[in-house]
């Protein structure tokens, strides 16, 4: 613990004592300076004696108690315990070395304390970053009784909060795996009549099943109509390859792109051990930053996320021939492949199409984006009053058919390709793979 000497606390008793010292000067004439000296003795006397009574900040314990983990646009309370174990009143402020991106509705509290008293006091915090987050340095100041002198010191209390990846798509992905047609055979209104689904079980026929789906010997046996079900295949490899390059660092709606796409991956690991599949994930800008290795369960959402909250956009561009040998490397069943990435075409051109053979040749291959829909309203055009709003407009036009070429090139390489709009990407994504889930393909 590191203490200060005590020294004047700039409180209204100690302004009036200053001024009266001064007026001291004017009460005695021709005698100022023994008027002045009388004085100061008194100031330093009753100094020392508040400096004596001021309780020691080592005998005022600090305790700080915080989740472990928050989702990044979700709050957390912080609470922290202050006891006076000194046998007398202690008037303290502890002051909490908090992270500015913590956001911390207080990071400061005071309070006068009973000898043995005890305080809980508590902020909300806001993070407004992903990452972990160390909480180390609270200084607790003490006031001495007359308020004119305090004490201070720093120690360490140690603790932490991590800051786990957004996940605002999740209700709508639980709606979407809810769907009892869902859990029999994936997305039921585009499944094909092909293989890739396994016989469950025989069930009374319901208004939406298909007609082809009746099983007849059945039928006539019990007299009523009665339908096959069939539930998807399980255990099949989807793995995520998440860009963390330079291109995933631009913002959407005031979010960065790498955000978004962290929703998305969190929808399809979801979604996907719901099934019964195994998710993993490869995180990458121009090398590989984080593995996880595939497997289902419920806890595998959780272990998505602790693989990417420490994950910082690099601004370099992505290595994806490095990336894509890595996870042909480590994942050698076949597999769904899901590029998280942007569209940007002469990225799509230089680096990733080069690329993409090297998984295409044995895996499923989907490439997704998330669209910027201010791009797209100033594509729309419209009455122009300025110069530079035409030359937006133009400019966005041309994006625009740069991320349509672009993902024309994809497809004819034999990738599919999702590009939605923010807040629909991890949705569109879920449908996606239950469509490929659903054909048998996989």
């Amino acid at each position: 613990m590191q203490h200060r000497l005590a020294y004047p606390v700039p409180t209204i008793w100690f302004a009036a004592l200053v001024a009266a010292s001064g007026l001291a000067l004017f009460a005695w004439p021709g005698r100022s300076w023994v008027a002045l000296g009388v004085v100061e003795v008194l100031l330093v006397l009753v100094f020392v004696a508040d400096a004596v009574l001021c309780v020691a900040p080592r005998r005022i314990d600090v305790q700080r108690e915080i989740d472990e983990s928050v989702t990044l646009g979700e709050e957390t309370t912080l609470t922290w315990l202050v006891a006076n174990r000194a046998a007398r009143l202690a008037r303290v402020t502890v002051t909490d070395a908090l992270w500015p991106s913590l956001q911390a509705e207080r990071r400061r509290v005071s309070a006068t304390l009973r000898a043995g008293a005890r305080l809980r006091a508590k902020s909300v915090l806001r993070p407004s970053r992903r990452g972990r987050f160390p909480l180390r340095d609270v200084t607790v100041r003490v006031e001495g009784p007359l308020r004119l002198v305090s004490r201070q010191a720093t120690r360490a209390v140690e603790g932490g909060v991590r800051v786990m990846p957004a996940y605002p798509s999740r209700e709508d992905v639980q709606r979407r795996i809810r769907t009892p047609r869902v859990l029999e055979v994936g997305l039921r209104s585009i499944r094909t009549s092909g293989g890739g689904t396994e016989f469950d079980q025989l069930r009374d026929y319901r208004p939406d099943d298909e007609f082809r789906r009746i099983d007849w010997p059945s039928t006539v046996r019990l007299q009523r109509t009665i339908v096959k079900q069939y539930r998807a295949e399980r255990n099949q490899n989807i793995v995520l390859l998440l860009d963390n390059g330079r291109v995933m660092a631009g913002t959407v709606g005031g979010v960065p792109r790498v955000e978004h796409a962290m929703d998305a991956a969190l929808g399809v690991v979801q979604a996907a051990t719901k099934l019964g599949d195994r998710v993993g994930m490869l995180a990458f800008d121009r090398q590989v930053r984080s593995i996880l290795v595939p497997t289902n369960g419920k806890s595998q959402l959780g272990r998505a996320a602790e693989a990417m909250y420490m994950l910082e956009p690099d601004y370099s561009e992505s290595a994806y021939q490095v990336a894509f040998n890595d996870a042909t490397a480590r994942f050698r069943r076949r597999s769904l492949f899901i590029v998280l990435t942007d569209l940007v075409e002469a990225v799509v051109e230089q680096a990733l199409l080069p690329a993409l053979p090297t998984i295409t040749r044995r895996h499923l291959v989907v490439v997704a984006a998330v669209q910027d829909p201010a791009v797209t309203a100033w594509a729309a055009g419209g009455a122009h009053r300025w110069a530079s709003e035409a030359y937006r407009e133009a400019a966005a036009v041309n994006v625009l058919h740069e991320r349509a070429r672009a993902i024309a090139r994809l497809r004819a390489a034999g990738a599919m390709v999702v590009d939605a709009a923010p807040g629909q990407l991890a949705t569109e994504l879920v449908d996606k793979y239950l469509e490929v889930k659903a054909s048998g393909r996989l």
